[in-house]
């Protein structure tokens, strides 16, 4: 099957990736850039593991080809901070133990990170109902909440 060239800009840095035309961003982010922090969960768009932001954006990387991000900024929860200089949504994750089996969180992260761009000072509803497409199999949504509120300067 024939490759094509595709450009993104990923975490901050400019990538130029071959894929194939049914290759999800989902796989290229993992396989190709080793980028392991964005999950296959249910691989149907139901869990919210895969969520990366485009363009400041969430989409659920296991449900979009990666062609169609060509040209594009990917963020990925490696994106977002470094160890020793973790971003402030994942330090206030760690602090209130929301990150439990840690498998949802990458995702979590992610749509917290764009419901904060978008709205700086969320209430807790508004926490809720933005990470609503994100499962947690631990259930630990009551600190993951608390975490985002932390940030939001709301606790």
């Amino acid at each position: 099957m024939t490759k094509n060239r595709i450009s993104l800009t990923v975490n901050g840095k400019e990538r130029e990736l071959y894929v194939r035309p049914n290759d999800l961003l989902l796989n290229v982010l993992r396989d190709q850039l080793g980028l392991m922090g964005v999950k296959y969960g249910c691989g149907i768009g139901e869990c919210g593991a895969c969520t990366v932001l485009l363009n400041g954006r969430t989409v659920l990387s296991c449900l979009m080809l990666a062609v169609s991000a060509d040209g594009q900024e990917v963020v990925t929860a490696e994106g977002l901070g470094k160890p020793g200089n973790l971003h402030p949504l994942q330090k206030s994750f760690v602090e209130h133990g929301a990150v439990q089996c840690g498998f949802c969180t990458p995702g979590m992260l992610m749509s917290a990170a764009s419901l904060l761009a978008e709205n700086a000072q969320p209430t807790e509803e508004e926490i809720r109902e933005y990470l609503r497409g994100n499962l947690c199999r631990c259930t630990g949504y009551a600190a993951i909440v608390k975490a985002v509120q932390a940030v939001a300067g709301k606790e």
